[in-house]
């Protein structure tokens, strides 16, 4: 019987598989594991068709689904396509479906062929428009790639495209962060996602820390230039014209499917991890870690989440202890309260604000 708690459900599929390794990354990718490619694509559909099942999927109740890694754009749209044939019943009529990209990777057959399949949304690691900052950050494509990038998706008739930049390195500046933004908002996109660069255990950058110069400013030049275009800051690190309905669901607490070595699934109080090698996860695509979150482990996540997010806080979720926490922020103007629900501002406030209110 199919579960009703279901209906709006996000679908996230994991490829591993990359043409680099970047300096900055700790994803589960793999710059020499090709040949697993056909054998991969056929375990992913084994574990779709099981996990819809298992949790009662019912028909068009995915709202979602994000193809992230890794680099998708190293898979062909043929092997992509009896995944979204085993998906199609499930997905709803207006579901948002973004395939992330690198500009040297996605040609005009790779773009054509997802737009077949159903794809809707293109999202670029461009990362920087500037070569020297690429170089430092070990990515494979140079300023010009990604912009005649940009142009093809446009051009193969995807209407919503986003691109993730970087900031916070030792070569950014002011200067050097304001044409990277306005070099950003002159292409024909609807969303950014800006990251601070964060250096991670286990990467080539975690031996050279000094690559990282933290900046507020930069955050803020960030945010006031989106501003200036009109567009939504609705995260702390994503602005547009149009939200990623995928993100907003994981902020709004949605059940998540998570397909593929490395990705994550949480339905209920259960997340679950398939295994992260690949050559496992293609012997065994059912094999699975689950832990069991308690109630304290899901409140903080909910409020971690609803304050890094226009989202927001309900205030049902609260203690009285904290909703008078919540109005002492609200007089002090660092909160709002709206329609039952407290609301965070200033983003890059959002971790002290819950701290404070968990006390």
């Amino acid at each position: 019987m199919p579960n009703d708690q279901m209906t709006d459900t996000l679908l996230y599929l994991h490829i591993p598989f990359c043409d680099s390794k970047c300096h900055y990354c700790a994803f589960n990718s793999y710059v020499d594991r090709f040949e697993l490619r056909e054998a991969y694509m056929e375990a992913v559909v084994r574990q779709l068709r099981h996990d819809l099942e298992a949790f009662q999927i019912p028909p068009k109740a995915l709202r979602s689904l994000f193809i992230g890694g890794g680099t998708p754009s190293t898979v062909s749209p043929a092997l992509y396509a009896p995944f979204f044939e085993t998906l199609a019943p499930y997905l709803n009529d207006g579901a948002e479906i973004t395939a992330e990209a690198n500009p040297n990777s996605a040609t005009k057959g790779w773009l054509e062929g997802m737009r077949a399949l159903g794809v809707n949304r293109i999202s670029f690691g461009v990362q920087s428009f500037f070569d020297d900052k690429l170089r430092l950050l070990g990515r494979a494509h140079r300023a010009e790639e990604a912009l005649n990038a940009v142009e093809r998706a446009d051009a193969a008739g995807f209407s919503r495209l986003s691109l993730d930049l970087i900031y916070a390195t030792a070569l950014d500046t002011p200067e050097r962060i304001e044409a990277e933004v306005r070099q950003a908002l002159s292409l024909p996109i609807e969303h950014l996602s800006a990251y601070e660069l964060t250096i991670e255990e286990n990467t080539p950058f975690a031996a050279t820390p000094e690559v990282r110069r933290e900046s507020v400013a930069q955050a803020r030049l960030i945010e006031a230039l989106t501003a200036q275009k009109g567009w939504r800051h609705y995260e702390v690190s994503n602005f547009g014209r149009a939200p990623c309905r995928h993100n907003l669901g994981y902020w709004e607490y949605r059940p998540y499917l998570g397909i593929g070595c490395g990705a994550v699934g949480r339905v209920g109080r259960s997340r679950y991890y398939p295994r992260t090698d690949p050559e496992r996860y293609v012997q065994d695509p059912l094999a699975r870690h689950v832990e069991t979150l308690d109630e304290e482990e899901i409140f903080e996540e909910r409020l971690f989440l609803g304050l890094r997010s226009d989202v927001g806080v309900p205030q049902e979720l609260l203690s009285p202890r904290q909703r008078e926490r919540c109005d002492l922020l609200v007089k002090e103007k660092k909160l709002v309260e709206r329609a039952g629900r407290y609301r965070n501002p200033d983003f890059l406030l959002a971790d002290e604000i819950a701290l404070f209110i968990l006390g």
